[in-house]
């Protein structure tokens, strides 16, 4: 599939799956294609025909931007250099799990997560220590006598019992056959929540935003590769989306496209307009001029004005 293939095709699996989408963000260079959420979770996603098209720059503000929204990134593909994405594993590039249509619409739909990822070297699973140590002792089976079993040391063994590494599936499968049992855990392609506080350490020097709303209260997250230049808290509860220009098509452009994002993420979207400007929303973009920050006293006031033009808003064409 080429990318417009893939694109269209990831909007239809998440359709299906229940979750609300944004339109998609078409502005360069960008972090993210669509933001999709249901329920606690919020993807933030990246479409690509090859997953090594994902640089480290863009995965950064694309990691970083999720710990700000409390969502997750994903990068769905079909190939990574001349080889296809196996359906069912999990791919990692720079950090960010990378995975087939075919693996989304199970994860998604039919609410079978990935069980196996790939890394170098071949494909791996993660293990249930706790469990496999509990059905060995169960069955009064000691770790060399299991180690022999399997071809492996028993060092490999405590290892798997403590979490702290992972094992081929060549070796999971013999080792569920010879207990019979499953100590297969799913791969974690997504989260309920993120550590802001890690993506305000990543913080670069205060933009036009932070000096205009630090001071009021505001904590101000520069933004890169998005249609906004920073994520905005005011210690309370909102969080806004946040962006900063003159008066323009692609000001108009941005604000529009931040709305749309703004509904699927949970957060409310403003926009501050440099010199003059006659309209005070696009959709569900509050725009308020930067010359009316000198009346502004606080983060409460901002808040307070973004909720009255949000009520009062009417449809601009």
């Amino acid at each position: 599939m080429n990318k417009e293939e893939l694109t269209q095709r990831v909007i239809e699996i998440l359709t299906r799956a229940g979750f609300t989408l944004s339109e998609r963000c078409n502005i360069r260079p960008r972090s993210f294609d669509l933001a999709a959420r249901r329920q606690g979770i919020l993807l933030l996603l990246r479409v690509f025909s090859n997953v090594d098209g994902l640089n480290a720059p863009t995965a950064l503000a694309m990691k970083h931007l999720s710990g700000c929204l409390n969502g997750s990134p994903l990068v769905i593909g079909s190939r990574s250099r001349n080889q296809v994405l196996e359906d069912g594993v999990a791919y990692f590039r720079h950090g960010i799990p990378s995975i087939s249509p075919t693996t989304l619409y199970d994860c998604f739909v039919e609410g079978v997560p990935p069980l196996i990822y790939a890394a170098p070297g071949g494909l791996y699973v993660s293990i249930d220590g706790e469990h496999l140590k509990d059905i060995r002792i169960a069955r009064n089976i000691s770790l060399g006598e299991l180690a022999t079993e399997l071809g492996i040391s028993r060092r490999t063994i405590s290892k798997y019992e403590e979490e702290e590494m992972d094992a081929s599936v060549d070796v999971v499968l013999r080792l569920e056959e010879v207990l019979n049992s499953e100590f297969v855990c799913p791969i974690r392609i997504f989260s309920t929540g993120q550590d802001r506080a890690s993506a305000s350490a990543t913080t670069s020097e205060p933009g036009e935003v932070s000096l205009l709303l630090t001071p009021l209260g505001f904590v101000v997250v520069p933004a890169k590769q998005a249609p906004f230049a920073a994520v905005s808290d005011d210690g309370v509860c909102n969080t806004v989306l946040t962006g900063i220009s003159g008066y323009n098509r692609t000001m108009a452009k941005n604000a529009h496209l931040m709305s749309s994002i703004s509904v699927v993420t949970g957060t409310k979207s403003l926009y501050i307009v440099k010199g003059g400007c006659k309209h005070t929303h696009i959709d569900d973009t509050v725009l308020i001029k930067e010359s009316e920050f000198k009346k502004i006293g606080d983060h409460d006031d901002v808040m307070q004005l973004i909720q009255e033009r949000s009520i009062d808003r009417g449809d601009i064409t």
